[in-house]
């Protein structure tokens, strides 16, 4: 998955490739994430592990408590002294201690490993056997917490870390698994049997694929509810055609756009993207298809188990797409190629 980031090989990426792409055998990745997020305006570099453990502690029981599976392993150590906390079976103090004992064992090692290889860029290094029994943040961390979508990694990990744990949760085998969205909110849910799995928000999940950019234009976009440039969930091949297309509203058809693409003067609306922009839609499916569960089990469903059979789903949509808009869009662009 290195073109994720050697295509703009910035500390954005290289951060989002961990989030997206590192393998997840338990969830401990994002709750380490989450814990460096919080620690970053105490502007010092070096983290001691009993300062990482309280943070790193309460994102685990906090996903527990709405999840119990955690990890792939039948059993963890670590885990059910975070489960006794959480039934009142351990003191806070116990928890902590047990979480830099046991926490920390794995995830420091594999932190910065992506398809079985550790990344060019560190974001920390391992001191846990120096004084300060801990890890120290790089140069590179802090120039990364100065970055203008910084905030928005905190909405990526936890949707990720969402999208990760209902997989496990649910004991779902890898071909039943069909993430949906939900239209009227914004949001992804899975259907089961008896009951919808309500995951995460579409925004949060979908950005970081697209590098924090208008999937047309390429400006700058956030998931920030607060942020002025706030993105749009669009549908590429236009909701008119839901009639014509399979599936017209899954993963595979949806991408965040600036509002000037989505609904502005001169937009898209209901007109057909152009076929480089079809070649963008299947490139930013494939980073889908790289990532682990269960985006990428999804997308197979929807378009195909082999790349040519995804690339002729589709060609075959954009015909028909054709066939009944015949007009075709695309905006400026306002930055260079990306993804």
């Amino acid at each position: 998955m290195s073109r994720f980031y050697e295509v703009e090989p910035s500390l954005e990426n290289y951060w989002r490739a961990i989030i997206l792409f590192g393998s997840n055998v338990a969830s401990y990745k994002f709750a380490l994430a989450k814990s460096l997020y919080e620690l970053t305006d105490s502007q010092a570099d070096l983290i001691s592990l009993d300062t990482l453990a309280e943070p790193f502690a309460r994102h685990i029981c906090e996903h527990l408590r709405a999840s119990p599976r955690q990890t792939t392993s039948r059993f963890s150590q670590f885990l059910a002294s975070c489960a006794d906390f959480n039934n009142g079976v351990i003191t806070k103090e116990a928890l902590l201690k047990q979480t830099v004992r046991l926490g920390f064992q794995n995830v420091i090692d594999a932190f910065h490993n992506v398809s079985r290889a550790e990344l060019g860029c560190r974001f920390f290094l391992d001191e846990r056997r120096g004084p300060g029994n801990g890890i120290r943040l790089t140069e590179a961390f802090f120039k990364l917490a100065e970055r203008p979508d910084f905030v928005d990694f905190q909405h990526e990990t936890e949707a990720r870390w969402r999208l990760v744990e209902t997989a496990w949760q649910e004991g779902l085998s890898r071909n039943l698994l069909a993430v949906q969205h939900d239209n009227d909110i914004g949001s992804l849910f899975v259907q089961m049997k008896d009951r919808r799995v309500d995951i995460t928000s579409c925004r949060d999940s979908l950005n970081g694929y697209q590098k924090g950019r208008c999937f047309y234009c390429y400006d700058a976009i956030s998931v920030d509810s607060s942020a002025r440039n706030l993105a749009d969930v669009d549908h590429f091949f236009p909701w008119c055609l839901r009639r014509e297309l399979p599936a017209i509203n899954g993963i595979w058809n949806l991408v965040l756009a600036c509002t000037d693409c989505n609904r502005g003067e001169g937009g898209k609306f209901e007109r057909v993207p152009t076929l480089a922009l079809l070649e963008r839609l299947h490139a930013r499916n494939e980073y889908f298809i790289n990532s682990h569960l269960p985006i990428r089990e999804t997308l197979i469903q929807q378009t195909g188990k082999t790349e040519p059979q995804r690339q002729q789903f589709l060609q075959g949509c954009y015909t028909v797409a054709k066939t009944r808009i015949i007009h075709t869009w695309q905006p400026q662009s306002k930055g260079g190629s990306t993804f």
